[in-house]
């Protein structure tokens, strides 16, 4: 009886000391670096969704995947600095939102961590990768076609306002694409026979400067460049165009939930989505090069009715008749 006693305290003792081992021999949780343009508080909601995107793959954050999160709040020079940074903390991969300017500093960053972007333009273009089917190297993501929207978000606007003068262009001298965005849109407003005027913002204080500029200019409509500084600051913009009682259009749902007349553009949910199912993807051993880009199949036209009301504006029957959803 006594020899089965020390027997059975033995065993115990020698179970009591697996989970110590076993944890020695797990490897360490790896970790995601998010490297984004904006700021916290604007991107919640797309933060959610990237969540979902890496359950797909089984990750959940805090359990068994770190993140670290990198917020530049629109100050595009900041980037190279907290790029370098998830570097140095030697994260697993790099997730990028907001835009090719915080794309651009994780590439620039590092040619051997794996990298997901979120790019509004042409990823080839930008050098980001190679191709959209065989992106090569260390880099893969989406492409919103965000930027390349802003002629057709022009011709919109042209539709809701045709007898309009003057159509103002708020721009933002740093991001990276910029004069390829002015090009665009001044291609766009020859061929509709419209003037336009472009005021730029960089800063809170540019934009109300903005859109004093804009009323001094008895500006009849508004097109906001698509910019992460312009997304993370909606409730300004989208508040001072009230208050100037300019009808305008922007990039994201996001602009007319919160108040703004009209928007072109992709659910920028699901984009955040896809790059958690890479991210995930990444992080189960598969390659970015051999992870194509994907691109938008869809693009909504979100109208605000109640803004349209209270500007005194006779929504078009043909506008309406192609919008994917009307805020009543």
């Amino acid at each position: 009886m006594k020899l089965c006693r020390r027997k059975f305290l033995h065993l115990a003792a020698g179970a009591a000391g697996l989970p110590v081992a076993a944890r020695a021999q797990q490897p360490a949780m790896p970790v995601i670096g998010f490297l984004s343009a904006g700021s916290l508080g604007p991107w919640r909601q797309q933060i959610a969704h990237f969540q979902e995107g890496l359950k797909v793959s089984g990750y959940v954050e805090g359990q068994n995947v770190a993140i670290e999160y990198r917020w530049a709040e629109g100050q595009y020079d900041r980037l190279p600095a907290l790029a370098g940074d998830l570097v140095r903390r030697q994260v697993s991969v790099i997730v990028s939102g907001g835009g090719a300017p915080a794309a651009l500093a994780a590439k620039a960053a590092t040619s051997t961590i794996p990298i997901v972007f979120n790019s509004g333009g042409d990823p080839v273009e930008l050098g980001l990768v190679a191709s959209y089917n065989r992106p090569g190297g260390n880099a893969t993501g989406t492409n919103n076609f965000i930027g390349e929207m802003d002629p057709k978000r022009l011709g919109f606007l042209h539709q809701l306002v045709p007898t309009t003068a003057l159509i103002g262009i708020l721009l933002n001298p740093s991001f990276p694409t910029v004069d390829i965005q002015r090009r665009d849109i001044e291609a766009a407003a020859r061929t509709i026979g419209r003037q336009i005027h472009i005021v730029r913002a960089s800063s809170e204080q540019d934009i109300h400067a903005a859109f004093t500029t804009l009323a001094q200019l008895r500006a009849g409509a508004l097109l906001v460049g698509a910019d992460p500084f312009f997304t993370s600051r909606r409730e300004q913009v989208v508040t001072l165009a009230s208050q100037y009682a300019i009808p305008a259009i922007y990039e994201l749902r996001e602009f007319a939930v919160a108040g703004g007349l009209m928007s072109y553009g992709v659910r920028l949910t699901d984009t955040y989505r896809q790059l958690g199912v890479y991210a995930g993807r990444i992080l189960k051993g598969e390659k970015p090069a051999d992870l194509p880009v994907v691109q938008p199949t869809k693009f909504e036209l979100v109208i605000n009715a109640q803004t349209a009301r209270m500007l005194g504006l006779a929504l078009p029957p043909r506008l309406l008749a192609i919008a994917d959803e009307v805020i009543e």
